[in-house]
C-alpha cells in the first residue's frame, strides 16, 4: 500500500498566508506535485468547499482540511506546521499544526482506516507535542508512520468503548451505580470528525467515570452497537452533521443531539448534558418508529413557528421532486428534438408497436424520439405525487411517505396539478404526524409505520381530495392555466419582472422555489400551439442565473471590494450560473445580504422582461447553458442573461463602494453557506 505521507509533503515553520483558502491550496499544490492529485484547482475546490461546511480547527492549535476529490489519484497527508497561526474556527484560537488528507471518491476501506487513525491521534497531546518538537520533515513521517502503525486499543475501529476495571453488567445502571451512555459520530466526509468526535466523547466520559460506548458512522465503514448495550443506556448522543442510519434502534431513548464539531470541541458538556437527560422525564427522546425526525424535534424546541415549519417541508419537497423532472424535461426535450412536436401524439403507439427490427414511418429517428419522449413523460408523471410524498415525509418521517405519495396521485387524477400536491401533501404528513403521536400497546408499535399510520392517513388526506378539496384546487389551476395562456404583450412582461424577481430574491430560499416549482410544474402542459409553460420555465431559468453570474464577474471588475474567500468563490460562482444553480451566489449573499439581493433582484427583473417580451422558451427544466439545444430563440436567452448579469455586477459594485466607509478586507471573513 502506498505511503500516505513522504517528506516532499510535509512543510515546516513557514507561512502559508492569512486564510484557510491560502493554506489548503498551498497543500493541495504539495499533493499535485507529487504526483497523487491529476489538478491542483479541482483539490482545492472540493476541499475549501467541505471546509465552509464545516470548519476543520480542532482544539490545541490543530486543523484537519479534508475531502474526498476525483482530481485525487492516491490518498495522501500534506502537513504544514506554520510559523503564522491562522484561523480554522476552532473555539481555543488559530492552529499552526496542520493536517490536510486528500482522498479519492473511490478510496479502499484500508486506506479509509489509516487516515481515520491519524485524526483520532491528533486529540492526543503527547502526539501532538512530538509533532511541534519535530526537527526535519522525516521526522514528522517518523511520527505519523509511527501513529499509523500503532494497533488500536481494545476497542474495535468502527466501535469505541471507554475502559473500565471489570466488565459492567447489562441493564439499566444502579441507584449510585455508573450511568450508561451510547452515542453515535458522523460527519459528511467521514474521514476526520467521525473518529476524533468518538474518541472525545470516549475520554470525556472515562474521566466521569461514565461507560459509553461509540458507534462510528464513518467512511471506513461501521459496526453497529450491540442491541443490548442500546437497550441497557440510559441516553444516547448524537454528534452528527448527516442522518443517523439505523435512527430507530435508539427509540425512547433521552437524546442529546448536536454538530459532529461539538463533539470535539465540547465533549464533557455533551456527556453532562446527557446524564441529565437520563434523569429528566420531560428530555426530548429518539422518536418512536420514525413518526417525527429528529432535526424537527431539536428546531421545535428551538421555537420554530408554523410559517418555518411549513417552508421546510414545501422545500423539502421541491428538492426531492427536482430530479424526477429534471431528467423527464430533458428527456422530453431530446425527444422533441428527435421527432419533433408531432411525437406527442404517435409517442404510444411507436413504443408498443415498433422495435429496432421494425421501425415506424420517419425511420430511427421518429423511434428513439417516442422512447425518449415517453420515458420523460413517465418520469414527468412523478411530480406531483414526489412533492407530495416528500412533503408529507418532512412532517412525519417514512409513515408519511405512501399517504403523500398517495394524496398526490389524487391530485393529478382529479387535474388539482401542483396546488394539489402541495394540499395533498400537507394533509398527509400532518395527519400521519398525528397518529404517530397515539399511545399504542407495545403489541401494536410494529405495525404502526408500515401499516396503521400509512392506512389512516392515506384514507384521511385522499378522502379529503376526492370528497372535499380537490374539485376547487382543480378549478383554481385551470383558471391559472387559463390565464397564463392568454398573457402577451405588458402583461407577459409583468409576469417576466416578478418571476425574475422572486428567482432573484433568496437565491433558492422558499420565493425562489416557489418559483421554480410554478415553472416546473407547467413544463409537460407546454406544446407547439401552447408555449406559455415554457415561455415562463425559459423566463425562470434565466433569472436564476442572474445572481451567481454577476457575482462573479463583479469580483473580477473590481477584486478589492470582496474578500479572498468571495473572489474564491467567484471563480465556482461561473460554472454554477451558467449551469443554473442560483446558490451558488450564497456566499455572497450571506456575507452582504442588503448590497447583493438588492442588486441581484434588479438584474433577474430585466433578465426575466427581455425573457418574456422576445418569447425566450424552455423545454427542459434545468441545465443552464447546457441545455441549449432545448432552449427557444438561444440568441435572445443569451442576451438576456448577460445584461441582468452586468446590471447585476455593476448595481452591486456601485453599493458597495458608495456605502461601505472601510475596505472589505479589513472585515473578518464571514462564514458562507454551501453551495
Amino acid at each position: 500500500m502506498t505511503q500516505l505521507i513522504t517528506p516532499q509533503l510535509v512543510t515546516l515553520d513557514q507561512n502559508l498566508g492569512d486564510s484557510p483558502a491560502d493554506v489548503i491550496r498551498v497543500l493541495a499544490g504539495k499533493v499535485a506535485a507529487t504526483g497523487r492529485a491529476s489538478e491542483v484547482e479541482g483539490l482545492f475546490a472540493d476541499a475549501f468547499a467541505r471546509e465552509q461546511k464545516t470548519a476543520t480547527g480542532v482544539p490545541g492549535g490543530i486543523a484537519i482540511p479534508h475531502c474526498r476529490s476525483a482530481a485525487v489519484q492516491e490518498p495522501a497527508l500534506a502537513m504544514a506546521r506554520l510559523s503564522h497561526k491562522v484561523d480554522f474556527g476552532a473555539k481555543d484560537g488559530p492552529a499552526d499544526l496542520i493536517f490536510f488528507i486528500a482522498a479519492p471518491d473511490g478510496a479502499d476501506q484500508e486506506h479509509l482506516k489509516l487516515l481515520s487513525k491519524l485524526a483520532r491521534s491528533l486529540i492526543k497531546k503527547d502526539f501532538t507535542a512530538a509533532l511541534r518538537a519535530a526537527a526535519t520533515e522525516q521526522d514528522i513521517v517518523d511520527l505519523v508512520d509511527g501513529a499509523l502503525a500503532d494497533k488500536p486499543a481494545a476497542a474495535p475501529a468502527d466501535s469505541f468503548a471507554a475502559p473500565a476495571e471489570a466488565p459492567a453488567p447489562i441493564g439499566s445502571g444502579a441507584p449510585g451505580g455508573p450511568k450508561r451512555i451510547v452515542a453515535v459520530t458522523a460527519c459528511p466526509t467521514g474521514i476526520a470528525h467521525t473518529y476524533m468526535a468518538a474518541d472525545s466523547l470516549v475520554a470525556a466520559a472515562k474521566e466521569m467515570g461514565v461507560d459509553l460506548q461509540v458507534e462510528t458512522q464513518g467512511s471506513s465503514g461501521a459496526k453497529p452497537l450491540d442491541p443490548a448495550v442500546i437497550a441497557a443506556a440510559d441516553a444516547v448522543i448524537f454528534a452528527v452533521d448527516v442522518d443517523v442510519r439505523g435512527k430507530e434502534r435508539f427509540a425512547g431513548k433521552p437524546v442529546i443531539n448536536a454538530p459532529v464539531k461539538r463533539g470535539i470541541d465540547e465533549p464533557t458538556k455533551m456527556v453532562q448534558e446527557a446524564l441529565a437527560a437520563a434523569d429528566d422525564p420531560r428530555a426530548r427522546r429518539v422518536p418512536h418508529a420514525g413518526a417525527e425526525d429528529q432535526a424537527e424535534r431539536d428546531e421545535e424546541e428551538k421555537g420554530e413557528h408554523i410559517g418555518q415549519k411549513l417552508k421546510r417541508a414545501l422545500l423539502t419537497g421541491v428538492s426531492y421532486m427536482i430530479p424526477f423532472v429534471a431528467g423527464g424535461g430533458l428527456l422530453i426535450a431530446l425527444g422533441f428534438l428527435l421527432g419533433g412536436y408531432d411525437i406527442t401524439e404517435v409517442a404510444d403507439k411507436v413504443v408498443l408497436e415498433n422495435n429496432f427490427g421494425n421501425l415506424p414511418e420517419g425511420g430511427l429517428a421518429i423511434y428513439l424520439g417516442a422512447v425518449l419522449f415517453k420515458i420523460g413523460a413517465l418520469s414527468m408523471g412523478f411530480l406531483v405525487p414526489a412533492l407530495a410524498g416528500y412533503i408529507a415525509y418532512a412532517i412525519a418521517d417514512r409513515p408519511g411517505i405512501a399517504p403523500g405519495f398517495v394524496a398526490g396521485a389524487v391530485s393529478g387524477f382529479m387535474g388539482a396539478g401542483f396546488l394539489g400536491g402541495i394540499v395533498g401533501g400537507l394533509l398527509a404528513g400532518y395527519v400521519a404526524h398525528l397518529i404517530g403521536t397515539w399511545q399504542v400497546p407495545r403489541w401494536l408499535r410494529g405495525l404502526m409505520p408500515v401499516v396503521i399510520i400509512p392506512l389512516l392517513a392515506s384514507i384521511v388526506a385522499s378522502g379529503l381530495m376526492f370528497l372535499v378539496l380537490g374539485g376547487p384546487i382543480a378549478g383554481l389551476t385551470v383558471a391559472l392555466n387559463n390565464w397564463l395562456t392568454g398573457m402577451s404583450g405588458a402583461s407577459a412582461v409583468v409576469l417576466g419582472i416578478i418571476l425574475g424577481l422572486m428567482m432573484c430574491f433568496d437565491l433558492g430560499g422558499p420565493v425562489n422555489k416557489v418559483a421554480y416549482a410554478f415553472a416546473v410544474a407547467g413544463l409537460s402542459a407546454g406544446s407547439a400551439d401552447n408555449q406559455a409553460p415554457w415561455l415562463i420555465m425559459g423566463t425562470v431559468m434565466a433569472a436564476g442565473m442572474v445572481p451567481p453570474l454577476a457575482m462573479a464577474l463583479a469580483t473580477v471588475l473590481n477584486k478589492k471590494l470582496f474578500t479572498l474567500n468571495e473572489r474564491e468563490n467567484g471563480k465556482a460562482a461561473w460554472l454554477l450560473g451558467a449551469s443554473f444553480i442560483s446558490e451558488g451566489a450564497i456566499p455572497f449573499a450571506a456575507a452582504d445580504p442588503l448590497r447583493v439581493i438588492p442588486a441581484s433582484m434588479v438584474g433577474g427583473a430585466l433578465t426575466g422582461a427581455l425573457c418574456m417580451a422576445t418569447g425566450v422558451t424552455s423545454q427542459a427544466p434545468h441545465g443552464g447553458f447546457f441545455v441549449f439545444f432545448a432552449i427557444g430563440n438561444l440568441p435572445m436567452f443569451i442576451i438576456a442573461i448577460v445584461a441582468g448579469m452586468v446590471v447585476s455586477a455593476l448595481a452591486v459594485i456601485a453599493l458597495k463602494r458608495f456605502a461601505v466607509k472601510k475596505p472589505v478586507e479589513a472585515e473578518p471573513v464571514p462564514a458562507t453557506a454551501s453551495v
